[in-house]
């Protein structure tokens, strides 16, 4: 089931004060930038981070899970608990990389 875009937009807005924040569709699901680096997967109406040393003391209760068949395991985030959302990525933006340049 793919995310709603309802959904993706709502996400979008609760970290909208943090700096620039787009969304760009892929592979029928989203991927959320923050000031241009790749922050959040967007999957079947589920948010998810990838595993990040710099947050892992935030996120020591967080389920895990695969946003698609392949990828390793991220941490699930809560898209209501707007602060600790922000937290969380606050602390894991220096760690948080630009998407690579297409030849």
């Amino acid at each position: 089931m793919a995310s709603s875009k309802d959904f993706v937009e709502y996400v979008c807005g609760q970290i909208a004060e943090m700096g620039v924040v787009e969304c760009r569709k892929m592979f029928g699901e989203y991927c959320v930038y923050l000031n241009g680096k790749a922050a959040l997967l967007v999957c079947d109406n589920t948010v998810f981070i990838k595993q990040l040393p710099s947050i892992a003391h935030l996120v020591a209760e967080a389920e895990t899970g695969h946003p698609y068949p392949g990828a390793k395991p991220h941490y699930i985030l809560d898209p209501d608990d707007r602060y600790a959302l922000m937290k969380i990525l606050t602390a894991a933006e220096p760690d948080l990389t630009y998407p690579k340049k297409r030849k």
